[in-house]
């Protein structure tokens, strides 16, 4: 358990932050630098891989199809240089990305016209250039790429202790293996736990799968899906093939084989040697149940895997040699909510990161910072509101 401090529970807290992964973490974050006294609660001891926020390697990337996507990224990319800059270490690797696709597949030029549009530094590869200098891809279907040359691998085990250390050096505390039991709204916000009570003047919910739980007394049902994902490690056939291992990019795979989802792959760190390659998409789960899957509506991702690997690594072993899991928490297009309450202006919501949050943490925990103190963060924030769903809830307690 994390060591305590400052941790009386009869004081006011200025916020308190529920969900310790990487987006509460770094909310908390800027809420003390801001001067403000923050308490960051977690439900399980930390660390913890029950969640979104473990692991050696997650891609990060400037490449996306939409401009707000593209333009907080670069917000981030200062944000991580900073937070590298006070723990004073590395906490990620450049690398360049491709992103593979076929021409005149709609979401591939979007990538292409965001990267231009937005002086991202990249190259264009043909099929011809791209089996030239990345001989260890396969363009199966004839697909090319473009290359995002700011990409990289973050460390995302380091990245969460480092963000959870400068939060404790400028004053916050952390709480963990405390269960919120309760949430009651007002002026002053008392959060009940399986430990205490605690009274804020704000309130920033960051709970990931467990999100939907804690909103639901608070009158929100949101169309947040809590996703199992399997996460795949394969080595290569011949060991001598271990130089393609090093060689190879990141990448991001739009529509391959036909498939409705994005396969995406890196080197990996945590197993030297081999490669990193998951289906971006997963089965529906209960968050406290990850091992009860419907197997109606369980996701053939190893199936789709496997044909991916046969067609476009073929010096790939087909069958993974390693298998891990973790969650997503989706909405139903994949864009984030970050947005206040619509009744309960101190409380802010931030959820449905959708596989693709963790490597804008620092600018997600900047936005939700800034919602929770009233201000009016420079980003457009209307693709994340919570009035854009068909069915908006209007709190009713």
């Amino acid at each position: 358990m994390a060591v305590q401090e400052n941790s009386s529970q009869s004081c006011l807290y200025d916020a308190v932050v529920v969900g310790a992964g990487i987006q509460g973490s770094f909310t908390a974050y800027h809420l003390a630098k801001r001067g403000q006294k923050t308490l960051l609660l977690e439900q399980f001891p930390l660390p913890h891989t029950r969640g979104s926020s473990h692991g050696q390697s997650r891609i990060i990337r400037s490449a996306y199809p939409q401009d707000y996507y593209v333009a907080m990224m670069k917000g981030a990319y200062q944000l991580w240089a900073v937070l590298e800059a006070e723990a004073g270490t590395r906490l990620h690797r450049p690398t360049p990305m491709l992103v593979l696709g076929q021409q005149q597949n709609p979401e591939f030029q979007s990538f292409w016209q965001m990267l231009q549009r937005h002086d991202i530094p990249h190259d264009v590869l043909t099929p011809q250039a791209l089996a030239q200098k990345y001989p260890e891809i396969h363009p199966h279907g004839r697909e090319m790429a473009v290359a995002d040359l700011t990409a990289g691998v973050l460390y995302p085990d380091k990245a969460l202790q480092a963000v959870q250390e400068q939060f404790r050096r400028s004053g916050g505390t952390v709480r963990d293996g405390e269960k919120v039991l309760s949430i009651l709204p007002g002026n002053v916000v008392t959060v009940t736990t399986n430990r205490g009570e605690y009274r804020a003047k704000r309130l920033v919910i960051t709970a990931g799968p467990w999100s939907s739980h804690l909103l639901a007394p608070l009158g929100m049902q949101l169309p947040l899906q809590p996703l199992r994902i399997h996460v795949y490690y394969w080595r290569a056939k011949d060991p001598g093939a271990c130089s393609h291992v090093e060689h190879l990019p990141c990448f991001l795979g739009i529509n391959l084989n036909q498939e409705a989802h994005d396969i995406y792959g890196l080197p990996t760190d945590e197993y030297p040697g081999l490669v990193k390659i998951c289906y971006h998409h997963g089965s529906p789960v209960e968050p406290d149940r990850p091992d009860q899957l419907d197997q109606a509506s369980a996701v053939p991702d190893l199936q789709i895997l496997q044909g991916f690997v046969r067609n476009y690594l073929p010096w790939l072993d087909p069958e993974p040699a390693v298998q891990e899991r973790c969650m997503y928490t989706n909405t139903p297009n994949e864009d984030f909510i970050l947005d206040r309450h619509p009744q309960f202006h101190n409380i802010v919501i931030g959820a449905g990161f959708s596989g693709h949050g963790f490597k804008f943490a620092p600018v997600i925990g900047e936005i939700l910072c800034q919602l929770s103190l009233g201000e009016e963060p420079p980003y457009d924030l209307a693709h994340f509101r919570i009035s854009r769903f068909p069915a908006s809830p209007q709190a009713a307690l």
